[in-house]
């Protein structure tokens, strides 16, 4: 199909429902929407070339390998939510080809997009990017945010061994402040400390670290001043940063309201943070109003443990509950009001 009648049908049609079923693989027709729920902002989703990626690089995801939208749907209905934003996970897109993954990126936010039209209400994404090939993304910003009408946008912690606030990113942040996008960060696995530990055992400790460490590029460069209109979300209730704040005094002198007022400002999931132990300095640090439901599905336990263990775990009073699962969603993503 010639592209400016790809353009004129998403007028009428909406983007995703253009996707060649070839591309998107959806397995099922639509299912019924749920009532107003939790919105899951932190749960992953596989193309298949994303797949045959991470098969061929032997990652050890295999629940990635194995995921479908039904399952997603299942652990969705046994904990209560409505939407979830799907994203890929580490390692993102790009292997050192910047044309393939540029390709990849795009495979992935068409899919992105017809899982919205396939399953409507229960799915929005966030895009896929080729960091750090700059031009790409650029190109994949305007392309997945103007005609798929993605949610936002997905960034690793670090592309290419370089975090967020690094100068050679300027013009893709700028371009999303610009856009005031919502931009989930999703932790990688750093280049310099994969194989800190043999068999990957270093895994569970360098994924948090690798979120702190890309928030304190956004501070130390200030970007989050430079890029006021930006929301970002960390994943993992923040890394370590509510554990380490006075660590990051150093970066007082480049923020000209404060430390703890630019770490308020952003948002943070609950994916693996919403035990007994986390949960204190969390929102401690981080106020209700800016604390997001995440999962992190397929991994994890799934919704359900979410939703208990921030009841079980926290003095959260039910409307603070009520802003986590799904008002404070609501505030970035006012399209699911409806």
């Amino acid at each position: 199909m010639e592209r400016r009648e790809f353009l004129a049908g998403l007028a009428t049609l909406g983007a995703a429902a253009l996707i060649p079923e070839a591309i998107s693989g959806a397995q099922n027709r639509p299912v019924a929407s749920v009532g107003p729920g939790r919105i899951d902002v932190h749960h992953h989703f596989s193309a298949s070339g994303f797949v045959a990626e991470i098969k061929a690089r032997n990652t050890g995801q295999t629940a990635l390998m194995e995921w479908t939208p039904q399952k997603s749907i299942e652990d969705m209905d046994k904990g209560g939510v409505a939407t979830a934003i799907v994203s890929i996970s580490e390692p993102n897109v790009w292997f050192g080809d910047n044309q393939k993954a540029r390709a990849l990126a795009r495979e992935c936010n068409e899919y992105g997009a017809r899982l919205m039209a396939d399953y409507p209400g229960r799915f929005g994404y966030f895009a896929a990017l080729p960091l750090p090939d700059v031009d790409g993304a650029l190109k994949e910003i305007a392309y997945a945010m103007d005609t798929l009408k993605a949610d936002g946008i997905c960034m690793m912690t670090s592309h290419g061994g370089k975090y967020p606030g690094d100068p050679a990113f300027v013009p893709v942040m700028d371009e999303l402040n610009r856009r005031k996008a919502v931009v989930y960060s999703h932790p990688f696995r750093a280049e310099c400390c994969q194989n800190l530990l043999p068999q990957g055992r270093g895994l569970g400790g360098e994924l948090p670290h690798d979120t702190t460490v890309a928030i304190t590029s956004v501070l130390y460069s200030a970007t989050v001043v430079r890029c006021p209109d930006i929301r970002f979300i960390w994943s993992h209730g923040g890394g370590t940063v509510p554990f380490i704040t006075s660590r990051l005094a150093g970066a007082e002198s480049r923020l000209p309201k404060g430390l703890i007022y630019e770490l308020q400002k952003m948002y943070y999931d609950t994916a693996q943070a919403f035990n007994e132990y986390t949960l204190p300095s969390f929102k401690k640090l981080v106020p209700a109003s800016h604390i997001l439901f995440g999962t992190d599905f397929p991994f994890a336990g799934g919704s359900a443990a979410v939703a208990k263990g921030l009841r079980e775990n926290s003095d959260f009073t039910a409307a603070q509950l009520r802003l986590i699962d799904r008002d404070n969603a609501l505030g970035l993503f006012p399209r699911l009001k409806g």
